[in-house]
Protein backbone atom coordinates (compact mmCIF):
# COMPACT_ATOMS: atom_id res chain seq x y z
CA UNK A 1 0.00 0.00 0.00
CA UNK A 2 1.30 3.42 -1.00
CA UNK A 3 0.25 6.79 0.32
CA UNK A 4 -0.47 8.98 -2.69
CA UNK A 5 -1.42 12.60 -3.25
CA UNK A 6 -2.94 13.71 -6.56
CA UNK A 7 -2.83 17.45 -7.15
CA UNK A 8 -5.59 18.44 -9.55
CA UNK A 9 -8.94 16.66 -9.93
CA UNK A 10 -9.65 17.21 -13.58
CA UNK A 11 -10.21 14.31 -15.93
CA UNK A 12 -6.74 12.80 -15.54
CA UNK A 13 -6.33 13.52 -11.85
CA UNK A 14 -9.68 12.12 -10.77
CA UNK A 15 -9.33 8.91 -12.80
CA UNK A 16 -5.74 8.50 -11.55
CA UNK A 17 -6.61 8.99 -7.90
CA UNK A 18 -9.70 6.81 -7.98
CA UNK A 19 -7.99 3.93 -9.78
CA UNK A 20 -4.99 3.97 -7.44
CA UNK A 21 -7.41 3.80 -4.50
CA UNK A 22 -9.16 0.87 -6.20
CA UNK A 23 -5.95 -1.17 -5.90
CA UNK A 24 -5.68 -0.62 -2.14
CA UNK A 25 -3.62 2.55 -1.94
CA UNK A 26 -4.42 5.48 0.35
CA UNK A 27 -5.15 8.45 -1.91
CA UNK A 28 -5.89 12.08 -1.15
CA UNK A 29 -6.83 14.40 -4.01
CA UNK A 30 -6.09 18.12 -3.81
CA UNK A 31 -7.99 20.84 -5.66
CA UNK A 32 -8.31 24.60 -5.12
CA UNK A 33 -12.03 24.59 -6.02
CA UNK A 34 -13.76 24.34 -2.63
CA UNK A 35 -17.24 23.71 -4.10
CA UNK A 36 -15.92 20.90 -6.26
CA UNK A 37 -14.10 19.32 -3.31
CA UNK A 38 -17.24 19.46 -1.19
CA UNK A 39 -19.28 17.77 -3.92
CA UNK A 40 -16.68 15.02 -4.27
CA UNK A 41 -16.66 14.47 -0.52
CA UNK A 42 -20.40 13.92 -0.83
CA UNK A 43 -19.88 11.26 -3.47
CA UNK A 44 -20.64 13.39 -6.54
CA UNK A 45 -18.43 12.70 -9.57
CA UNK A 46 -17.78 16.04 -11.34
CA UNK A 47 -17.15 14.52 -14.79
CA UNK A 48 -18.95 11.97 -16.94
CA UNK A 49 -16.83 8.88 -17.47
CA UNK A 50 -18.37 5.39 -17.74
CA UNK A 51 -17.83 3.18 -14.65
CA UNK A 52 -15.92 5.86 -12.73
CA UNK A 53 -18.85 6.55 -10.40
CA UNK A 54 -18.94 2.98 -9.12
CA UNK A 55 -15.32 2.75 -7.98
CA UNK A 56 -15.38 6.42 -6.87
CA UNK A 57 -18.20 5.74 -4.40
CA UNK A 58 -16.71 2.42 -3.31
CA UNK A 59 -13.35 3.92 -2.37
CA UNK A 60 -14.83 6.90 -0.57
CA UNK A 61 -16.87 4.53 1.58
CA UNK A 62 -13.75 2.43 2.23
CA UNK A 63 -11.86 5.59 3.31
CA UNK A 64 -9.18 4.99 0.70
CA UNK A 65 -10.12 8.11 -1.29
CA UNK A 66 -10.42 11.58 0.23
CA UNK A 67 -10.30 15.21 -0.86
CA UNK A 68 -8.90 18.50 0.38
CA UNK A 69 -8.22 22.07 -0.72
CA UNK A 70 -5.12 22.24 1.49
CA UNK A 71 -1.95 21.31 -0.38
CA UNK A 72 0.07 20.97 2.82
CA UNK A 73 -2.47 18.56 4.28
CA UNK A 74 -2.67 16.60 1.04
CA UNK A 75 1.04 15.95 0.60
CA UNK A 76 2.16 15.68 4.25
CA UNK A 77 2.09 11.89 4.50
CA UNK A 78 2.33 11.06 0.79
CA UNK A 79 5.29 9.13 -0.54
CA UNK A 80 4.26 9.86 -4.13
CA UNK A 81 2.80 13.17 -5.36
CA UNK A 82 1.13 13.18 -8.78
CA UNK A 83 0.79 16.52 -10.59
CA UNK A 84 -2.32 16.27 -12.75
CA UNK A 85 -2.71 19.94 -13.54
CA UNK A 86 -3.93 21.76 -16.66
CA UNK A 87 -1.44 22.58 -19.42
CA UNK A 88 -3.69 24.67 -21.69
CA UNK A 89 -2.36 25.86 -25.05
CA UNK A 90 -1.19 29.46 -25.23
CA UNK A 91 -1.93 31.70 -28.19
CA UNK A 92 1.23 30.41 -29.90
CA UNK A 93 0.27 26.75 -29.28
CA UNK A 94 2.80 26.17 -26.52
CA UNK A 95 1.76 24.34 -23.35
CA UNK A 96 1.19 26.66 -20.39
CA UNK A 97 3.22 25.23 -17.50
CA UNK A 98 2.32 27.95 -14.99
CA UNK A 99 0.03 25.70 -12.93
CA UNK A 100 2.62 22.94 -12.68
CA UNK A 101 5.55 25.23 -11.90
CA UNK A 102 3.44 27.14 -9.37
CA UNK A 103 2.62 23.96 -7.45
CA UNK A 104 6.24 22.79 -7.75
CA UNK A 105 7.39 25.99 -6.03
CA UNK A 106 4.91 25.38 -3.21
CA UNK A 107 5.99 21.76 -2.84
CA UNK A 108 9.58 22.86 -2.33
CA UNK A 109 8.45 24.87 0.70
CA UNK A 110 6.31 22.06 2.11
CA UNK A 111 8.14 18.74 1.76
CA UNK A 112 10.16 17.60 4.77
CA UNK A 113 11.07 14.05 3.74
CA UNK A 114 11.77 12.13 0.53
CA UNK A 115 9.01 12.34 -2.09
CA UNK A 116 8.60 11.12 -5.64
CA UNK A 117 6.99 13.97 -7.58
CA UNK A 118 5.34 12.71 -10.74
CA UNK A 119 4.38 14.74 -13.80
CA UNK A 120 1.14 13.05 -14.89
CA UNK A 121 0.02 15.95 -17.07
CA UNK A 122 1.00 15.97 -20.72
CA UNK A 123 4.03 18.26 -20.80
CA UNK A 124 6.72 19.31 -23.28
CA UNK A 125 10.21 17.84 -23.36
CA UNK A 126 12.29 19.33 -20.57
CA UNK A 127 9.43 19.91 -18.10
CA UNK A 128 10.82 17.47 -15.51
CA UNK A 129 13.97 19.57 -15.36
CA UNK A 130 11.91 22.73 -14.83
CA UNK A 131 9.85 21.08 -12.09
CA UNK A 132 13.02 19.83 -10.41
CA UNK A 133 14.51 23.32 -10.49
CA UNK A 134 11.33 24.87 -9.08
CA UNK A 135 11.14 22.41 -6.19
CA UNK A 136 14.88 22.77 -5.52
CA UNK A 137 14.59 26.50 -4.89
CA UNK A 138 13.14 25.84 -1.45
CA UNK A 139 13.46 22.11 -0.71
CA UNK A 140 15.71 20.99 2.14
CA UNK A 141 15.22 17.23 1.67
CA UNK A 142 15.77 14.67 -1.07
CA UNK A 143 13.17 14.22 -3.81
CA UNK A 144 12.91 12.90 -7.36
CA UNK A 145 10.88 14.14 -10.31
CA UNK A 146 9.43 11.47 -12.60
CA UNK A 147 7.62 11.72 -15.93
CA UNK A 148 4.67 9.30 -16.13
CA UNK A 149 2.41 10.30 -19.04
CA UNK A 150 -1.16 9.05 -19.14
CA UNK A 151 -2.66 7.17 -22.09
CA UNK A 152 -6.34 7.37 -21.22
CA UNK A 153 -9.12 7.39 -23.79
CA UNK A 154 -12.17 9.34 -22.74
CA UNK A 155 -15.04 6.90 -22.47
CA UNK A 156 -12.64 4.04 -21.65
CA UNK A 157 -10.41 5.69 -19.07
CA UNK A 158 -11.11 3.40 -16.12
CA UNK A 159 -10.34 0.26 -18.12
CA UNK A 160 -7.30 1.91 -19.70
CA UNK A 161 -5.90 2.77 -16.28
CA UNK A 162 -6.65 -0.53 -14.58
CA UNK A 163 -5.49 -2.63 -17.57
CA UNK A 164 -2.90 -0.53 -19.42
CA UNK A 165 -1.27 -1.58 -22.68
CA UNK A 166 1.95 -0.22 -21.22
CA UNK A 167 3.13 2.08 -18.45
CA UNK A 168 5.78 4.62 -19.42
CA UNK A 169 8.00 5.95 -16.63
CA UNK A 170 10.77 8.46 -17.16
CA UNK A 171 13.37 8.65 -14.39
CA UNK A 172 17.13 8.62 -13.93
CA UNK A 173 16.82 7.69 -10.24
CA UNK A 174 17.08 4.06 -9.09
CA UNK A 175 15.22 4.98 -5.91
CA UNK A 176 12.29 6.50 -7.78
CA UNK A 177 12.31 3.61 -10.24
CA UNK A 178 11.78 1.09 -7.43
CA UNK A 179 8.92 3.13 -5.96
CA UNK A 180 7.14 3.45 -9.31
CA UNK A 181 7.71 -0.19 -10.19
CA UNK A 182 6.05 -1.28 -6.93
CA UNK A 183 3.17 1.13 -7.52
CA UNK A 184 2.34 -0.13 -11.02
CA UNK A 185 3.01 -3.86 -10.72
CA UNK A 186 -0.61 -4.66 -9.73
CA UNK A 187 -1.79 -3.14 -13.03
CA UNK A 188 0.38 -5.27 -15.33
CA UNK A 189 -0.03 -8.77 -13.93
CA UNK A 190 -0.98 -10.07 -17.40
CA UNK A 191 2.46 -9.20 -18.69
CA UNK A 192 2.06 -5.81 -20.31
CA UNK A 193 5.27 -3.83 -19.90
CA UNK A 194 6.37 -1.12 -17.50
CA UNK A 195 8.80 0.75 -19.73
CA UNK A 196 11.51 2.75 -17.99
CA UNK A 197 13.36 5.46 -19.86
CA UNK A 198 14.84 8.90 -19.31
CA UNK A 199 12.53 11.79 -18.47
CA UNK A 200 12.78 13.57 -21.83
CA UNK A 201 12.01 10.42 -23.79
CA UNK A 202 8.94 9.76 -21.62
CA UNK A 203 7.69 13.30 -22.16
CA UNK A 204 8.12 13.02 -25.92
CA UNK A 205 6.51 9.56 -26.04
CA UNK A 206 3.11 10.98 -25.11
CA UNK A 207 3.25 13.78 -27.67
CA UNK A 208 4.53 11.42 -30.37
CA UNK A 209 1.76 8.87 -29.71
CA UNK A 210 -1.09 11.38 -29.86
CA UNK A 211 0.39 13.18 -32.86
CA UNK A 212 0.74 9.90 -34.75
CA UNK A 213 -2.89 8.98 -34.06
CA UNK A 214 -4.04 12.46 -35.10
CA UNK A 215 -2.06 12.03 -38.31
CA UNK A 216 -3.65 8.64 -38.99
CA UNK A 217 -7.15 10.07 -38.53
CA UNK A 218 -6.37 13.06 -40.72
CA UNK A 219 -4.85 10.95 -43.48
CA UNK A 220 -8.00 8.84 -43.60
CA UNK A 221 -10.15 11.97 -43.78
CA UNK A 222 -8.12 13.18 -46.75
CA UNK A 223 -8.54 9.80 -48.44
CA UNK A 224 -12.29 10.01 -47.77
CA UNK A 225 -12.53 13.45 -49.36
CA UNK A 226 -10.67 12.14 -52.41
CA UNK A 227 -12.99 9.12 -52.59
CA UNK A 228 -15.92 11.45 -53.10
CA UNK A 229 -14.19 13.13 -56.06
CA UNK A 230 -13.27 9.92 -57.91
CA UNK A 231 -16.28 7.76 -57.02
CA UNK A 232 -14.53 5.37 -54.64
CA UNK A 233 -16.03 4.09 -51.39
CA UNK A 234 -13.99 4.93 -48.29
CA UNK A 235 -15.55 2.02 -46.36
CA UNK A 236 -14.06 -0.42 -48.86
CA UNK A 237 -10.71 1.39 -48.83
CA UNK A 238 -10.68 1.39 -45.02
CA UNK A 239 -11.24 -2.36 -44.86
CA UNK A 240 -8.65 -2.95 -47.56
CA UNK A 241 -5.84 -1.06 -45.87
CA UNK A 242 -6.85 -1.91 -42.30
CA UNK A 243 -6.37 -5.61 -43.03
CA UNK A 244 -2.65 -4.91 -43.42
CA UNK A 245 -1.22 -5.68 -39.98
CA UNK A 246 1.40 -2.96 -40.47
CA UNK A 247 -1.41 -0.40 -40.60
CA UNK A 248 -4.09 -1.89 -38.34
CA UNK A 249 -7.84 -1.36 -38.23
CA UNK A 250 -8.08 1.35 -35.59
CA UNK A 251 -8.33 5.11 -36.19
CA UNK A 252 -9.27 4.60 -39.84
CA UNK A 253 -12.90 5.70 -39.64
CA UNK A 254 -13.41 8.97 -41.52
CA UNK A 255 -15.46 11.81 -40.13
CA UNK A 256 -15.61 15.52 -39.45
CA UNK A 257 -12.25 15.78 -37.73
CA UNK A 258 -10.75 15.07 -34.33
CA UNK A 259 -11.30 17.19 -31.25
CA UNK A 260 -11.11 16.82 -27.49
CA UNK A 261 -8.61 17.74 -24.83
CA UNK A 262 -5.61 15.81 -26.15
CA UNK A 263 -5.07 15.58 -29.89
CA UNK A 264 -5.49 19.28 -30.82
CA UNK A 265 -3.48 20.52 -27.84
CA UNK A 266 -0.72 17.94 -28.07
CA UNK A 267 -0.15 18.34 -31.80
CA UNK A 268 0.07 22.12 -31.37
CA UNK A 269 2.44 21.79 -28.44
CA UNK A 270 4.76 19.40 -30.27
CA UNK A 271 4.90 21.73 -33.28
CA UNK A 272 5.67 24.66 -30.98
CA UNK A 273 8.33 22.66 -29.13
CA UNK A 274 9.88 21.85 -32.51
CA UNK A 275 10.04 25.52 -33.46
CA UNK A 276 11.70 26.37 -30.17
CA UNK A 277 14.42 23.89 -31.16
CA UNK A 278 14.66 25.11 -34.78
CA UNK A 279 12.79 22.08 -36.09
CA UNK A 280 9.75 22.23 -38.36
CA UNK A 281 7.20 19.40 -38.07
CA UNK A 282 5.93 19.74 -41.64
CA UNK A 283 3.62 16.73 -41.41
CA UNK A 284 1.97 18.01 -38.23
CA UNK A 285 1.48 21.47 -39.70
CA UNK A 286 -0.45 19.82 -42.51
CA UNK A 287 -2.40 17.69 -40.03
CA UNK A 288 -3.58 20.78 -38.14
CA UNK A 289 -4.59 22.59 -41.33
CA UNK A 290 -6.50 19.62 -42.77
CA UNK A 291 -8.28 18.92 -39.49
CA UNK A 292 -9.38 22.54 -39.15
CA UNK A 293 -11.05 22.34 -42.57
CA UNK A 294 -12.51 18.88 -41.89
CA UNK A 295 -14.57 20.11 -38.94
CA UNK A 296 -16.82 22.06 -41.31
CA UNK A 297 -16.53 19.82 -44.37
CA UNK A 298 -20.31 19.23 -44.29
CA UNK A 299 -21.11 22.93 -44.76
CA UNK A 300 -20.48 23.07 -48.53
CA UNK A 301 -22.61 19.92 -48.94
CA UNK A 302 -25.44 21.47 -46.97
CA UNK A 303 -25.22 24.76 -48.83
CA UNK A 304 -25.24 22.92 -52.13
CA UNK A 305 -28.36 20.97 -51.16
CA UNK A 306 -30.17 24.12 -50.03
CA UNK A 307 -29.08 25.97 -53.19
CA UNK A 308 -26.75 28.29 -51.39
CA UNK A 309 -29.30 29.62 -48.92
CA UNK A 310 -29.61 28.32 -45.37
CA UNK A 311 -31.45 31.37 -44.08
CA UNK A 312 -34.49 30.28 -42.09
CA UNK A 313 -33.64 26.59 -42.37
CA UNK A 314 -33.84 24.55 -39.19
CA UNK A 315 -31.08 21.99 -38.76
CA UNK A 316 -31.30 19.23 -36.16
CA UNK A 317 -27.97 18.08 -34.73
CA UNK A 318 -27.37 14.71 -33.10
CA UNK A 319 -24.26 14.76 -30.93
CA UNK A 320 -22.34 17.66 -29.40
CA UNK A 321 -19.46 15.99 -27.52
CA UNK A 322 -16.22 15.56 -29.45
CA UNK A 323 -16.71 11.77 -29.23
CA UNK A 324 -19.26 9.38 -27.69
CA UNK A 325 -19.26 8.33 -24.03
CA UNK A 326 -18.00 11.68 -22.75
CA UNK A 327 -19.37 15.13 -21.96
CA UNK A 328 -16.17 16.78 -23.21
CA UNK A 329 -16.82 19.46 -25.85
CA UNK A 330 -13.31 20.85 -26.19
CA UNK A 331 -12.60 21.41 -29.89
CA UNK A 332 -15.76 19.45 -30.72
CA UNK A 333 -16.58 19.62 -34.45
CA UNK A 334 -20.25 20.15 -33.57
CA UNK A 335 -19.40 23.56 -32.11
CA UNK A 336 -17.72 24.60 -35.34
CA UNK A 337 -20.71 23.43 -37.35
CA UNK A 338 -23.13 25.28 -35.09
CA UNK A 339 -21.13 28.48 -35.52
CA UNK A 340 -21.16 28.14 -39.32
CA UNK A 341 -24.86 27.30 -39.45
CA UNK A 342 -25.82 30.28 -37.32
CA UNK A 343 -23.65 32.57 -39.44
CA UNK A 344 -25.48 31.24 -42.51
CA UNK A 345 -28.83 32.21 -41.02
CA UNK A 346 -30.01 28.77 -39.97
CA UNK A 347 -31.53 27.82 -36.63
CA UNK A 348 -30.34 24.78 -34.72
CA UNK A 349 -31.97 22.25 -32.41
CA UNK A 350 -29.62 19.73 -30.83
CA UNK A 351 -29.48 16.68 -28.62
CA UNK A 352 -26.60 14.96 -26.88
CA UNK A 353 -26.93 12.39 -24.07
CA UNK A 354 -24.31 14.09 -21.86
CA UNK A 355 -22.84 17.28 -23.32
CA UNK A 356 -25.77 19.70 -23.62
CA UNK A 357 -25.15 21.43 -20.30
CA UNK A 358 -21.53 22.04 -21.20
CA UNK A 359 -22.47 23.43 -24.61
CA UNK A 360 -25.10 25.70 -23.11
CA UNK A 361 -22.45 27.00 -20.73
CA UNK A 362 -20.38 28.07 -23.74
CA UNK A 363 -22.93 29.33 -26.28
CA UNK A 364 -25.93 30.04 -24.08
CA UNK A 365 -29.37 29.85 -25.66
CA UNK A 366 -28.29 30.55 -29.23
CA UNK A 367 -29.62 27.11 -30.15
CA UNK A 368 -32.49 24.93 -28.90
CA UNK A 369 -31.63 21.96 -26.68
CA UNK A 370 -34.03 19.05 -27.11
CA UNK A 371 -35.17 16.51 -24.51
CA UNK A 372 -34.22 13.58 -26.75
CA UNK A 373 -32.97 12.83 -30.26
CA UNK A 374 -36.43 12.75 -31.80
CA UNK A 375 -37.60 15.99 -30.21
CA UNK A 376 -34.67 17.69 -31.94
CA UNK A 377 -36.10 16.66 -35.33
CA UNK A 378 -39.50 18.32 -35.03
CA UNK A 379 -40.00 20.63 -37.99
CA UNK A 380 -36.35 20.48 -39.03
CA UNK A 381 -35.30 20.72 -42.66
CA UNK A 382 -32.41 18.27 -42.21
CA UNK A 383 -30.58 16.13 -39.67
CA UNK A 384 -26.83 16.56 -39.15
CA UNK A 385 -24.96 13.86 -37.20
CA UNK A 386 -21.81 15.09 -35.45
CA UNK A 387 -21.09 12.43 -32.78
CA UNK A 388 -21.44 8.65 -33.11
CA UNK A 389 -23.27 7.90 -29.85
CA UNK A 390 -24.59 4.34 -29.70
CA UNK A 391 -28.22 5.45 -29.42
CA UNK A 392 -27.99 7.09 -32.85
CA UNK A 393 -26.79 3.96 -34.66
CA UNK A 394 -30.12 2.18 -35.00
CA UNK A 395 -32.86 4.82 -34.93
CA UNK A 396 -36.52 4.62 -35.90
CA UNK A 397 -36.34 5.86 -39.49
CA UNK A 398 -40.12 6.02 -39.79
CA UNK A 399 -40.12 8.42 -36.87
CA UNK A 400 -37.32 10.44 -38.44
CA UNK A 401 -39.31 10.68 -41.67
CA UNK A 402 -42.44 11.77 -39.82
CA UNK A 403 -40.68 14.51 -37.85
CA UNK A 404 -38.41 16.01 -40.53
CA UNK A 405 -39.87 18.30 -43.20
CA UNK A 406 -37.95 16.30 -45.81
CA UNK A 407 -36.00 13.02 -45.67
CA UNK A 408 -32.57 14.66 -45.54
CA UNK A 409 -29.59 13.45 -43.48
CA UNK A 410 -26.03 14.76 -43.44
CA UNK A 411 -23.96 12.17 -41.61
CA UNK A 412 -20.56 13.37 -40.38
CA UNK A 413 -19.76 9.99 -38.80
CA UNK A 414 -20.96 7.48 -41.44
CA UNK A 415 -23.35 5.75 -39.06
CA UNK A 416 -25.71 4.35 -41.66
CA UNK A 417 -25.43 2.08 -44.67
CA UNK A 418 -25.76 4.12 -47.85
CA UNK A 419 -27.62 1.41 -49.78
CA UNK A 420 -30.13 1.04 -46.97
CA UNK A 421 -30.67 4.80 -46.93
CA UNK A 422 -31.34 4.65 -50.66
CA UNK A 423 -33.95 1.93 -50.18
CA UNK A 424 -35.60 4.03 -47.48
CA UNK A 425 -35.78 6.98 -49.85
CA UNK A 426 -33.55 9.43 -48.00
CA UNK A 427 -31.23 12.07 -49.35
CA UNK A 428 -28.10 10.91 -47.53
CA UNK A 429 -24.74 12.68 -47.59
CA UNK A 430 -21.81 11.21 -45.65
CA UNK A 431 -18.00 11.24 -45.63
CA UNK A 432 -16.01 9.53 -48.40
CA UNK A 433 -19.04 7.85 -50.00
CA UNK A 434 -21.24 8.83 -52.90
CA UNK A 435 -24.29 10.85 -51.92
CA UNK A 436 -27.61 9.02 -52.00
CA UNK A 437 -29.87 11.42 -53.90
CA UNK A 438 -33.55 10.61 -54.02
CA UNK A 439 -34.30 13.99 -55.57
CA UNK A 440 -35.67 15.62 -52.46
CA UNK A 441 -36.36 19.24 -53.25
CA UNK A 442 -35.01 21.79 -50.81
Amino acid sequence: MKKIAVVGTGYVGLVTGTCFAETGNQVICVDIDAKKVEKMRNGEVPIYEPHLDVIFERNIKANRLSFTTDLAEGIKDAEIIFLALPTPPGEDGSADLSYIIGVANELGKLITDYKVIVDKSTVPVGTAEKVHAAVSEHATCDFDVVSNPEFLREGFAVDDFLKPDRVVIGTSSDRAMKVMDQLYKPFVRQGNPIIFMDEKSAELTKYAANSFLATKITFMNEVANFCELVGADVDKVRIGIGSDERIGKRFLFPGIGYGGSCFPKDVQALVKSGRENNFDFEILNAVMAVNENQKTVMMPKMKNFFRGNLTGKKIAIWGLAFKPDTDDIREAPALYMIDELLKAGATVSAFDPEAMENVQGVIGDTIQFAKDEYAALEGADALLICTEWGIFRNPDFDKIEALLKDKVIFDGRNLFDAQEMNVKGFYYSSIGRQTVDNSVKA
